[in-house]
């Protein structure tokens, strides 16, 4: 059995905010800590925003008992706020007692604690993960990345390759403190049931546009619902199926109605059936103002559609302009309802552009790959700080 010869498995921590989320993050998250060799790690997952209320939801307790059946064992923190010292004084205590080799920490919050206290700890190797970095935290924000996170991790992770340059860029980090490596996904799961069109009250010869996430500003759905407006007089039968649940629902609902959108444009609200209703739409869309590298993206391409996305973060990195989808600028209604019309109309196109992304999907941005880069840089990071091998031969 491969160890860190001292006759023991690595012992890794991963620290996130917490679990069974609709984020991208916190499923990567979830996925790496799971997929890492059992035969070469003792794995931690800990939690930092938990409580046993929060697990006691169904979500929440399905990806918890998700986590043991592969063997990942799950830590609650239950912290109350940020400043929580109790809370953080157990976390420094359980990687003591633990003897942490790898802490592999998620998101600016969490990535700031691990730097200032995986060192004080005493764990070897300390990751920083950073999911989608924007600017818009200001001063503090860079300080805090250059002058903690950066100073105090072994490395930063970014998802995106837009998100490394202005990372180097904006915030002074040096190139050498900030490594890309892309999200992956596992295969989409079979549907437990088949979903037809009839069952979301759509004709069989609708145009379906669909798209799926947290409905927040940074998604900019009301773009999206603007093209739809815009849209409509050269394709009667549109419809546009958004799909997720947050705090912009109000406000899309009060825009479709301004827009007498009803029919057009449908919120679904959260779904558990999101691999069989992808089969229900001709394309995808990604409105977003700003994104890392966002898995619904490959969750796209995974189920064969053409995607029509802003042209923003990581997005260039998966959907490739003109073969696997199209890109516009964000903020722009016109340029996105220009794009979708140009795929609307074109059968042949989608279909081809479809399985190109699924092609390029598969060969690219698989989990087990980035499950595969992720261990090899643990493995550059020890040699680089020890000089020697943390594997055996």
């Amino acid at each position: 059995m491969s160890d860190n010869g001292e006759g023991r498995k690595l012992r890794h921590l991963t620290l996130v905010d917490r679990v069974g989320a609709f984020g991208g993050a916190e499923r990567v998250a979830m996925e790496l800590s799971k997929r890492l060799p059992s035969a070469r790690f003792e794995r931690i997952l800990c939690a930092t925003r938990w409580t046993p209320e929060i697990e006691a939801r169904p979500r929440r307790a399905a990806a918890i008992e998700d986590l043991s059946r592969h063997g990942v064992r799950f830590v609650g923190l239950e912290r109350t706020s940020t400043l929580d010292l109790r809370s953080w004084r157990r976390l420094v205590l359980l990687m003591r007692r633990e003897r942490i080799d790898i802490l592999h920490a998620h998101m600016f919050g969490s990535n700031l604690w691990a730097a200032l206290l995986g060192p004080l700890a005493g764990v070897p190797v300390v990751v920083a993960h950073e999911h989608t970095w924007s600017f818009d935290g200001g001063a503090v924000r860079r300080l805090l990345d250059r002058g903690v996170i950066a100073r105090r991790c072994d490395i930063v992770v970014a998802v995106s390759r837009e998100d490394r340059r202005r990372m180097i860029s904006m915030e002074k980090l040096k190139p050498e403190d900030v490594v890309y490596i892309p999200n992956g996904i596992p295969p989409l799961p079979l549907p437990e049931e088949e979903l037809r069109r009839t069952d979301l009250d759509l004709e069989e010869d609708d145009l379906v546009i669909g798209t799926v996430g947290v409905l927040r500003e940074q998604k900019a759905l009301d773009v999206l619902v603007k093209a739809a407006a815009l849209l409509g007089g050269e394709f009667p039968s549109l419809r546009v199926l958004i799909v997720g649940t947050g705090g912009q629902r109000r406000a899309l609902e009060h825009l479709i109605d301004e827009l007498g959108l009803q029919r057009t444009v449908r919120l679904l609200g959260a779904r558990t059936d999101v691999p069989a209703l992808l089969r229900t739409f001709d394309l995808a869309v990604c409105s977003s103002n700003f994104e890392g590298t966002p898995l619904t993206i490959l969750e796209y391409m995974e189920a064969g559609l053409p995607v029509v996305s802003t042209r923003v973060g990581g997005v260039p990195d998966l959907v490739e302009d003109g073969v696997t989808g199209l890109l516009v600028d964000p903020g722009d209604p016109a340029a996105l309802a220009g794009a979708l019309s140009e795929l609307l109309g074109d059968r042949e196109r989608r279909a081809e552009m479809g399985i190109k992304g699924r092609e390029r999907r598969r060969s690219e941005f698989d989990i087990d790959v980035t499950v595969e880069r992720i261990e090899r840089l643990y493995e550059e990071i020890y040699r680089g700080k020890s000089g020697r091998s943390w594997w055996d031969p």
